[in-house]
């Protein structure tokens, strides 16, 4: 597989993925037990626990595991030094800055 077709490919999957996980603003809301409580926001106002939607989740959460992280810091840092700097990383780049502790 070319690396065109690698990329690509993996951008269905991950969008695939999402479309089957529970959507949502997730927000971390204390603890359940002692597990921190994940509840997924619903654009119309109502909220559903994650945990209680395991099913939908699990694969999403697996997925996007720690081991993604290097590789997509590595892509936001090689889209910030292009000529050209792509609207998408920027896009994500908000997202996790909006949603990531730190500062």
């Amino acid at each position: 597989m070319d690396e065109r077709t690698a990329l690509r490919a993996a951008a269905d999957r991950l969008a695939a993925l999402a479309a089957r996980s529970t959507p949502g603003d997730w927000r971390l809301q204390g603890l359940l037990a002692s597990r921190p409580e994940v509840v997924a926001h619903a654009p119309g106002g109502g909220t559903e626990h994650v945990a209680e939607a395991r099913a939908g989740t699990g694969a999403w959460i697996a997925a996007l595991s720690p081991e993604v992280a290097g590789p997509l810091a590595a892509w936001l840092r090689a889209a910030a030094d292009a000529d050209a700097v792509p609207a998408e990383a920027v896009a994500v780049a908000g997202v996790l800055l909006r949603r990531l502790p730190g500062g």
